[in-house]
């Protein structure tokens, strides 16, 4: 079936569940007003369903491939990718003065959504430049700023993040890869990395590698490192592509999933790069391209679970077993379910891009801290859900979604990376539970003030519904204080089920918010999750606060199977 991009869903939820109106209220943002943004997100609804979409089983039959150490991408992928980059869409959210559009990350993450949905091998290049983008913003000198910038908003140069290592993947500060100094202020970059997205492109004109690397001097760990830039072509004295660097591409990955993206092993070899930021202190500029990069992933697990449910609604409506499959109380049960987790993962991402867009627009602290705190929240809850919606999607498709002639399992395979990359779910809940509350849980305390005074307030008219929100929230609360309380050993051990159960009521009040904006159909949604996913919270909780002697009693003797006397 053919994919439609979720327009009028992500409109809703701009218009009255996330504080966009406060954004577009901003001067910094004047210009991006409903209006606009409702043309922008038609625009893109188009492009994602008409051309984006009808590439995606081409990546996954035909996959990118090497050819005599040169990169041929998947049939299609090159006029998909223009059509990206010639509309613009690359830059949406960057710098005006380089070239970009300005617009606020609520919509670039919006747009990111039904790229992926359409085709996320494809989009996968944009989203990898666009964190480049903004650590060059950030961090990079002007020079660098000038030279690399427009290229890469304009689209004719695309970014990657080389931070993994065979020996380094979790742990960046076990890389391996050096940097020498060079007399003219640039580097000589060598080692190796793996696992890089889009490590190479026919595509655009230019692929510029973002390498973190380890100076001489450099301390060990994550202290010493150093960020650089280094192109596939050293650009000339007029910036345009010249001489090939001392890089390649040693090999592609053979992966589950999204066989149209190339995800390369790198070879630098003495390769010329130039510092982003200053000398070990390459994290910093890493963080910001990681940061950008983990809501867009969280979008992408989102995209792929809307396409998937998309095809498992259809499929439901067409099969007939004693009647249409979707009058089933069961599939209907799945398909009900699926549909409010999405709408609850994609409110949360895009209340996320919305505090990053406040923050960006007032300079405000209290909106920088609700982003960072909901950025794991969005990126983990996100790809969990995606998961889950392509698992039922599978189920619902019965042992035709088994067989690859329906399509289905390819959005099973493509998401499943959704929840490794960027930082592991779990990495993205013991960031919750360690430097997230380690403002003593303020950023926490005042999301939940929030939660609690609109569930109060909507106690009136949707008062069963509001209930059962208030106390998800008064419990967590709770919990949280609990857990404020314990070591990090202790809040590792329940750092992911604690994640979920903020997820569940962050979604659960956002449901109640579009169930008191919306008609029956919104209110109907929220009824499914509220009385179907946010009692999970509870269980969550309970798992969260079991600590960790449980864990620490277990051999591994006993994890490996072994039965002792």
């Amino acid at each position: 079936m053919s994919y439609k991009a979720p327009v009028e869903q992500i409109e809703f939820i701009l218009n009255h569940v996330v504080p966009y109106g406060q954004v577009a209220a901003t001067e910094h943002f004047s210009e991006a007003g409903f209006d606009t943004a409702s043309a922008i997100l038609t625009e893109a609804g188009k492009l994602a369903g008409n051309v984006l979409a009808p590439l995606n089983r081409n990546g996954d039959e035909t996959p990118a491939r090497l050819e005599n150490g040169k990169l041929r991408s998947s049939p299609g992928f090159d006029e998909g990718f223009r059509a990206i980059a010639e509309g613009g869409w690359v830059g949406l959210a960057a710098d005006p003065e380089h070239g970009g559009m300005g617009l606020p990350q609520a919509l670039n993450m919006a747009v990111a959504e039904m790229m992926s949905g359409a085709c996320l091998s494809l989009q996968l290049n944009p989203l990898l430049t666009q964190g480049q983008i903004e650590a060059l913003e950030h961090h990079a000198s002007d020079e660098l700023k000038s030279l690399y910038l427009p290229k890469l908003n304009s689209g004719e140069w695309s970014g990657t993040m080389n931070l993994t290592e065979p020996g380094a993947g979790s742990d960046v500060g076990a890389l391996t890869t050096k940097a020498e100094r060079n007399e003219d202020g640039s580097y000589s970059i060598t080692g190796q990395k793996i696992f890089i997205t889009w490590g190479d492109s026919d595509v655009t004109e230019n692929v510029c590698h973002a390498v973190l690397a380890r100076l001489p001097d450099g301390a060990k760990g994550t202290k010493g490192i150093s960020l650089f830039m280094v192109p596939k072509l050293i650009p000339d004295e007029n910036g345009n592509p010249g001489v090939a660097n001392s890089l390649k591409v040693v090999s592609l990955e053979e992966k589950t999933g999204i066989h149209g993206s190339p995800t390369c092993v790198m070879s630098y070899e003495g390769a010329t790069g130039w510092l982003i930021g200053e000398e070990h202190k390459g994290m910093a500029a890493m963080f910001t391209m990681m940061n950008c990069a983990r809501l867009g992933v969280g979008m992408q697990g989102i995209g792929v679970g809307e396409a998937a449910l998309q095809q498992a609604v259809a499929y439901a409506q067409e099969r007939n077993q004693m009647g249409p499959i979707i009058r089933h109380p069961d599939v209907r049960r799945m398909l009900a379910t699926a549909r409010a987790e999405i709408f609850a993962a994609r409110a949360i991402a895009l209340a996320c891009a919305t505090a990053i867009d406040l923050e960006r627009a007032t300079g405000d602290a209290d909106h920088a801290a609700r982003a960072a705190f909901l950025t794991p929240i969005a990126k983990a809850y996100g790809t969990d859900t995606g998961w889950r919606v392509a698992d039922t999607a599978v189920q619902v498709h019965g042992g035709m979604g088994y067989i690859e002639e329906t399509g289905v399992s390819q959005y099973l395979r493509d998401v499943r990376i959704t929840q490794i990359y960027e930082g592991t779910n779990g990495i993205q809940a013991m960031d919750l539970v360690g430097r997230k509350l380690s403002d003593g849980g303020e950023a926490a305390a005042r999301l939940l003030d929030e939660i609690l005074d609109g569930a109060k307030s909507a106690q009136g008219d949707h008062p069963e519904l509001a209930n059962e929100v208030w106390q998800a929230a008064e419990t967590l609360r709770e919990a949280t204080q609990t857990m404020l309380e314990r070591d990090l050993p202790e809040r590792f051990a329940g750092a992911v089920p604690y994640l979920s159960a903020f997820a569940r009521v962050l979604g659960g009040y956002y449901h109640l918010l579009a169930a008191r904006a919306g008609g029956e159909p919104q209110h109907a949604l929220a009824r499914v999750f509220i009385r179907r996913v946010l009692p999970r919270f509870s269980t969550d909780l309970d798992e969260a606060l079991a600590g960790l002697e449980d864990l620490t009693a277990i051999s591994d003797e006993t994890l490996a199977g072994e039965v002792g006397a």
